[in-house]
């Protein structure tokens, strides 16, 4: 049997920054470091690190006051900024650079009185904390069904801009959608967009007339795993989930993983 791994894989560059800047703050100050939401949305990660003497939070109250404190890679809003320095935090800003790019392409966009769409997931720590650093009227949305139902006040004053960890694939329904309707919107330039996501989806796109089984290492309430096991009828392998090197006990029927013979890079 062979093994095919998929070129890229692993995270991206945003997320490797962000936990390498976790393993020096505990090296540095020791444990423990407080880290606003999941650092990455990986349970391996989180063990090896709560391990160490992370602790993740879910708000800011539950974090003493002066402690060290990390900001994830998805970054967080206005409020909580001030919230941290309110309750005088050691902060260090793990947010991911591209990220930080999206609050201000939205920014200039609002500065400019135009009504701000944000395509993404509701509720996701990127998604709230890009809605956060928006001064104005903002729209989060992700289906064309949505931008159908949407009620702007100027439809010549609008722009948009897009969650990260969303793919160019993921997002070209919702932002034709968009300029279809509103023929004057603006939007980042191409070169502007985060094409890790896209360039992973596209190697596993590429593998799928070659095998048989997709094995997703990766946690299901990340963006980028889930994305890798959505593809087009007739066009995906049968998909099995591992959420690490533990858990690939929870094999496909019929399949014994710890007897393959070869691995392909």
């Amino acid at each position: 049997m062979d093994v095919r791994l998929a070129n890229p894989r692993g995270f991206c560059a945003g997320v490797d920054r962000a936990i390498e800047i976790v393993e020096r703050a505990i090296e540095r100050f020791g444990s423990p470091v407080y880290v606003l939401h999941e650092i990455v949305h990986n349970k391996h990660v989180l063990e090896h690190l709560s391990a160490r003497g992370t602790i993740f939070v879910k708000s800011l109250s539950e974090v003493p006051e002066g402690s060290v404190t990390i900001y994830s890679a998805h970054g967080v809003s206005d409020a909580v900024v001030a919230e941290g320095k309110e309750r005088r935090l050691r902060v260090i800003d793990a947010t991911c650079p591209l990220v930080t790019k999206v609050h201000t392409q939205a920014q200039r966009y609002a500065g400019d009185a135009r009504e701000v769409i944000l395509i993404g997931h509701p509720g996701h720590p990127e998604v709230e904390g890009t809605r956060g650093r928006i001064a104005g009227k903002v729209h989060v949305l992700s289906t064309p069904t949505e931008v159908a139902a949407l009620q702007v006040d100027d439809p010549e004053r609008l722009a948009y801009v897009t969650q990260t960890t969303l793919s160019v694939d993921d997002t070209r329904d919702v932002i034709d959608a968009l300029t279809a309707r509103f023929p004057l919107i603006q939007g980042p330039d191409l070169k502007d967009i985060c094409y890790a996501t896209q360039n992973r989806q596209n190697a596993v796109k590429s593998m799928l007339p070659e095998i048989d089984v997709l094995l997703v290492v990766g946690s299901q309430n990340s963006t980028n795993s889930s994305r890798t096991t959505v593809w087009p009828s007739g066009n995906a392998a049968k998909t099995s989930w591992c959420r690490s090197h533990l858990s690939s006990r929870r094999q496909p029927s019929g399949m014994n993983f710890f007897s393959l013979s070869d691995i392909v890079p």
